[in-house]
């Protein structure tokens, strides 16, 4: 299906894909890796809440997914 091995996170969602009350969203996540100079594949939306996602590629060319299916909590 994939042409190397994929790493995937899912904000919001326990190993038994339960969701969450609360977890950081992917925008955070995607926000704090580029602060830190990390080179993204693909983007989130910053402008959007809800689902979605951003991808990296690891030091030995392999895709690391963060997937968020669920909306994030408004406080």
């Amino acid at each position: 299906m994939f042409e190397r091995n994929m790493l995937t996170f899912n904000p919001g969602w326990t190993s038994n894909k339960e969701t969450l009350k609360e977890f950081q969203d992917v925008r955070e996540i995607q926000s704090l890796l580029k602060s830190r100079g990390v080179q993204l594949q693909t983007e989130a939306d910053v402008n959007t809440d809800g689902p979605a996602s951003f991808t990296l590629v690891d030091p030995d060319g392999n895709p690391i997914l963060f997937d968020q299916h669920v909306p994030k909590a408004k406080r």
